[in-house]
């Protein structure tokens, strides 16, 4: 069957456009191990990358949620610029992709002034026209919310969009929000099992968005 061009990119930001899992893993590492020493180790943190830091600390001690959020901010502030670098080419084709008129957006589980910084870092503060992050939303991602939010501020539709990450997340969220979805081979919780929320496409490279948008999905 025939379905209508991509013409809008949602993107989630950490870990599908701007590499910070290490960062991420080592903040939690760092503020988990003061609370729990020797509970937490590096492969069940990797479960925490993704939902939101309410979501993963309720499951933890949902009475200690906003003390450890904060914890977990001042660390991730402290270390960003130093830890987290631009995956290879997202730069380029992003500006490729503006430059086709192609409707951009981020998407993420992080706030706001996170977001810019990371933006900032890589030198693409101009590129997104609009911004949801989880500031702007009552229910994160996989809910729908978010995606429905910036495909409005867009004036985009659902058929003409496709969500881009590198958790289960971004996929079951786009799945929700009824768009196409693609998976990143970079993910840091490994291609195979992104793979099993059976996204549309699995991105090897961000530069591949150039030709999905070139022509109609068939």
């Amino acid at each position: 069957m025939i379905t209508q061009p991509i013409t809008t990119l949602l993107f989630d930001f950490d870990g599908t456009l701007l590499d910070t899992n290490e960062l991420i893993i080592q903040t939690f590492l760092s503020v988990l191990g003061k609370r729990y020493p020797g509970r937490f180790t590096r492969e069940d943190v990797l479960h925490f990358i993704g939902p939101s830091l309410k979501q993963t600390f309720d499951n933890i001690d949902e009475g200690l949620t906003e003390e450890l959020i904060q914890e977990y901010r001042a660390w991730n502030i402290e270390m960003h610029d130093q830890m987290a670098v631009e995956f290879d080419g997202v730069s380029e084709t992003l500006r490729l992709l503006k430059a086709r008129g192609v409707k951009l957006a981020i998407v993420s589980t992080k706030k706001h002034d996170i977001i810019c910084r990371g933006l900032k870092l890589m030198g693409i503060e101009d590129v997104f026209e609009v911004v949801i992050a989880l500031d702007d939303v009552v229910n994160p991602k996989p809910d729908p919310e978010p995606i429905l939010l910036a495909l409005d501020r867009l004036n985009a539709k659902p058929e003409e969009a496709l969500m881009i990450g590198d958790n289960s997340h971004d996929i079951e969220g786009g799945q929700n929000a009824f768009v196409r979805t693609a998976g990143v081979s970079w993910t840091v919780k490994g291609e195979a099992y992104l793979a099993t929320f059976k996204p549309n496409y699995m991105l090897q490279h961000i530069s591949e968005l150039l030709e999905i948008v070139e022509a109609p999905s068939v």
